[in-house]
């Protein structure tokens, strides 16, 4: 929280109020009961902290300048799930929980919000050799430049969230449709791709 405060606080005093903050970062561990309890901790400080701090951090100036924008960065994992990595989907999933509860707690005051929620993008973080789920998620890998054209075009719409894959759409769909089948389609592919049960 403090590094993220002094952040805001160098960028302000030599550029003025920030209007549009961009909370992106984030990282891959595997696996899930077994790992332990500060793993787990240390990827919600990453995936969730890190955009709570910001939002403090940033909120209160843009509410006394008339308002402002947060692009908070989540994960199709978010709306759906994350096979391989139990504290990577909880995180993304409580990422997504709070942007929309910003959004939908702050907009009546000027701020804007989105959150990106894509899947496979090609960055350091999926460049993972002889992973089945990362080569079952690399079949639909973007460009880093395809993906920043859909946020500067979900920004200009305002969308709150934005798919740079629009099949997680209808994955969100066929989810909150039924549940227990959706659930039970998951359990089937991670079977199929990696063995476990």
């Amino acid at each position: 929280q403090a590094a993220i405060e002094d952040l805001v606080t160098r960028v302000e005093t030599a550029h003025g109020g920030i209007d549009l903050f961009v909370s992106n970062a984030g990282y891959a561990l595997g696996g899930g009961l077994g790992l332990d309890t500060d793993q787990w901790r240390n990827m919600m400080e990453v995936h969730l902290w890190a955009h709570l701090n910001a939002a403090r951090a940033v909120v209160p100036g843009m509410i006394a300048r008339g308002g402002g924008y947060l692009l908070n960065t989540a994960s199709a994992a978010g709306l759906l799930t994350q096979l391989d990595s139990g504290p990577y989907a909880v995180s993304k999933h409580a990422a997504v929980a709070l942007a929309e509860w910003l959004a939908i707690n702050y907009s009546d005051r000027g701020i804007g919000v989105s959150v990106l929620c894509p899947q496979a993008v090609r960055t350091a973080m999926t460049a993972v050799e002889n992973d089945a789920v990362a080569a079952a998620a690399n079949n639909g890998m973007i460009e880093p430049e395809e993906l920043a054209d859909t946020v500067v075009e979900g920004l200009r719409e305002e969308s709150f969230l934005i798919l740079p894959h629009p099949i997680v759409q209808q994955f969100m769909q066929n989810k909150t449709n039924n549940y227990d089948r959706w659930i039970a389609g998951m359990n089937k592919l991670m079977r199929k791709i990696t063995g476990i049960i």
